[in-house]
């Protein structure tokens, strides 16, 4: 009876086995067959005309990115790269079977130093090969600030508004209503000062309500209280380049770079000289945009 018991389970064992190698073998087969053919769709490419064509010109397409400056704690955007996306750009023209450099597709190479998140700097500028300033209107309690919306809506420019709390708490409806006509909201604190408590409630509205991307403080000078406490918010302080005191257009005039970030406060000066402002920017062909562009890295 046990002789019985050991065949069968030998039988059993062998069975068992058996099957265990055909998995195995069959698992390899697999294996193998992808390996091949991949090894074959390689050997294809290699010898692919089109990707060989794209391969060449690359190099002449590729633009190598810029990183952001930094200098002691000011900050000023860098520039993304860009190159040929060779996988992309062959799948499309392989559908045709041809090359053609109008399907070249382009991807973007960020820069190893970036403005993105740079919380803990100053921001003096946008990056001086982007031919874009912005215009910055610090808005205080008392102001009167639709004069202005209505001379920006004229010439079809996107600003920043900054706000005293005071002014945003008695506006939240006006403050909405710029995001969606394209500006931005700036925070100025109360009285430009800023404290964890306003400022952290001030961004909310912006953010969650106006569905606007970031955040900004101002500052004329350095100042780490205020930054610390911009950076802890995650808010980018602006340190703007030109900040106009008594006379807009000459102060412009005598100033104006590439990359600009110009802080002009709400007075009757201010509105009578704003077109006056807008028409010599553009003579300078520069492009009047709002921060979030000015700042952005892309080419």
């Amino acid at each position: 009876m046990c002789e019985k018991v050991k065949i069968i389970s030998y039988i059993l064992l062998g069975d068992r086995l058996k099957k265990t190698f055909e998995i195995i073998g069959l698992i390899s087969l697999i294996c193998f067959s992808f390996f091949y053919t991949e090894q074959i769709s390689t050997v294809i490419k290699e010898n692919d005309d089109i990707l060989n064509e794209i391969e060449l010109i690359a190099n002449q397409y590729k633009v190598e990115p810029i990183d952001a400056l930094i200098k002691d704690n000011d900050i000023i955007p860098g520039l993304n790269g860009v190159e040929i996306d060779i996988k992309k750009s062959y799948r499309k023209m392989k559908k045709i079977n041809s090359f053609n450099s109008n399907l070249l597709v382009y991807k973007e190479v960020l820069p190893e130093i970036s403005i993105n998140e740079k919380y803990d700097k100053y921001i003096v500028s946008g990056n001086k090969l982007k031919k874009q300033v912005s215009l910055l209107f610090l808005v205080e309690e008392n102001s009167e600030i639709e004069k202005i919306i209505t001379i920006l809506k004229k010439y079809g420019i996107s600003a920043v508004f900054y706000t005293d709390g005071n002014w945003f708490e008695n506006n939240n409806e006006k403050i909405i209503d710029l995001i969606k006509k394209g500006h931005l909201i700036g925070n100025l604190g109360y009285n430009y000062n800023y404290n964890t408590t306003g400022i952290s409630w001030m961004n909310t509205v912006v953010t969650k309500i106006g569905k606007q991307n970031n955040t900004y403080c101002f500052t004329k000078e350095n100042n780490q209280e205020v930054l610390d406490i911009c950076k802890n918010n995650k808010s980018y302080t602006i340190k703007p380049n030109i900040i106009v005191e008594n006379n807009p257009l000459i102060e412009i005039k005598n100033n104006l770079t590439n990359g600009s970030i110009i802080a002009l406060k709400i007075n009757k000066q201010t509105i009578e000289e704003l077109p006056l402002i807008i028409e010599y920017i553009n003579s300078k062909d520069l492009e009047m945009v709002n921060l979030e562009t000015l700042l952005d890295e892309k080419r």
